[in-house]
């Protein structure tokens, strides 16, 4: 294993300038908008968190308990978007406009379809699922997640259209669309938020509502944008208002996938935050703070991971295989270098952002031993485990990756985390130990199945 990821870092091959899909300038112009979405997302995060605190204990509680819930869609919808992003982006590869227009149109048409349906679900059985999933709260509480749930219901098309067609852009390279769109759409909620907790003195409702305006605007923009005649695939109505089932099974096959891993994913996060609740108070509090210092951390590979798409697909759909093992290679040499100076930056400003939190000194001391066993393992296990899967599944070997991850999941995760957590008395730092052995298999895994071949006998198109 070692020696193989020593090779990785030297160039195993180079390919003709005439056979080069993607310039150095291309790639950045790719990866760094990427990123700062990303960062953008999880730092309007964080100030969404920080205003709702002040629409009281209930209102914090409902809005917490209801976005776990929502974070079952916003998977779900990504996982379609993500194997619509998959097939338009081999389509732009192999220069098929007319089936990378249709693939696009059949992306938006299921995602609208999907989320109806999901939408009118939750609505018609809105307090019967939360007390299905949360029990008998208090009626405050109740009340605060129905008004939270039901608007943010209304905003589940919006936000699978704005996937649609975020994925679109991103298959064709135009990242910066989506980071500029995601900094217009995040200002709105930040502000819509203010508004609503410090003037209006909303409640739920105050932070409710701008997210479901800024969702609708993000769609409505990028949907326009995806009509546009310049671009290299691009929505027509023709291939929107009728459905092409050969093509929607494409997509699916990707996305299904897809869907099922980051489901069961979120289901092992909702059982292990179950286990961290019997640790006690220091070391639930060093938890919740270590993973908000870890969504950073977990940014660069994220945003890498994304990238893997585009450029895999294009090669693939270009039917260069070889190609695509180049820039996988490529890629993933950036994705090492790029985690280990993220990750260790995270690392070193850990302890003097965490003089800001009101935790005791046992708590601070845990939380920097949580970000250190995290950042350390995220830096050389995430590029293999997480970006470079991305590339397998470009490929069309989705299966495997799917099946691989499930496996992972359960043995490595969910019963090393019972293992190091409850058995050995390890606590939190069991179940980081646990998550990063999680990664160590899949990296190890997914490093042999990419150096085997295997992924070159797949096709999406």
């Amino acid at each position: 294993m070692g020696e193989r990821i020593t090779k990785l870092i030297e160039p195993k091959r180079t390919l003709p300038k005439e056979r080069r899909i993607f310039s150095d300038g291309d790639l950045k112009a790719l990866i760094v908008p990427l990123f700062m979405e990303q960062l953008l997302a999880v730092l309007v995060g964080v100030a969404d968190t920080f205003m709702v605190s002040y629409a009281g204990e209930a209102a914090v509680s409902g809005v917490s308990l209801v976005n776990m819930f929502n974070t079952i869609f916003l998977y779900l919808f990504s996982a379609l978007a993500a194997g619509g992003a998959i097939v338009v982006s081999q389509y732009i590869g192999s220069r098929d406009q007319e089936m990378g227009d249709r693939s696009s149109g059949q992306l938006l048409t299921v995602s609208v379809l999907f989320s109806l349906v999901i939408t009118g679900f939750v609505l018609a059985a809105d307090r019967q699922l939360l007390k299905l999933l949360f029990g008998e709260v208090e009626a405050d509480v109740m009340e605060a997640c129905v008004t939270y749930l039901r608007i943010s219901a209304y905003s589940y098309p919006a936000l699978a259209v704005y996937n649609a067609g975020a994925a679109m852009h991103r298959s064709m390279g135009k990242t910066k669309v989506t980071m500029y769109l995601s900094l217009a759409s995040n200002g709105i909620n930040v502000v819509g938020n203010a508004i609503g907790v410090f003037l209006l003195h909303a409640g739920v409702a105050g932070v409710a509502y701008p997210s479901l305006i800024a969702r609708v605007f993000s769609a409505v923009v990028i949907t326009g944008l995806c009509f546009c005649k310049t671009n290299v695939v691009r929505l027509a109505w023709r291939h929107i208002l009728h459905l092409d089932r050969a093509m929607i099974r494409r997509i699916l096959k990707v996305a299904v996938p897809n869907g099922i891993e980051n489901g069961l994913f979120q289901l092992a996060k909702v059982a292990l935050s179950s286990i961290t609740a019997l640790f006690g108070t220091v070391q639930i509090a060093a938890n919740g703070v270590a993973q908000s210092f870890w969504s950073v951390a977990a940014l660069m590979g994220t945003a890498m991971g994304l990238a893997f798409v585009t450029v895999t697909g294009q090669c693939v759909g270009a039917g260069d295989k070889e190609a695509a093992e180049y820039y996988m290679r490529k890629l993933l040499r950036l994705t090492f270098v790029a985690s280990v100076i993220w990750n260790g930056v995270i690392l070193g400003v850990t302890p003097f952002v965490l003089k800001g939190y009101a935790l005791s000194a046992e708590a601070a001391g845990l939380v920097v031993v949580l970000v250190l066993i995290h950042n350390l393992f995220n830096a050389f296990c995430f590029p293999l485990s997480g970006a470079l899967s991305n590339g397998l599944r470009a490929a069309g070997d989705v299966k495997f990756t799917m099946y691989i991850s499930l496996l992972s999941t359960v043995a490595g995760r969910v019963l090393f985390s019972v293992i190091f957590a409850v058995w050995l008395d390890m606590g939190v730092i069991g179940i980081a130990l646990a998550m990063c052995l999680d990664w160590g298999i899949r990296a190890a895994i997914f490093w042999i199945r990419f150096v085997s071949g295997a992924w070159r006998k797949f096709h999406v198109i």
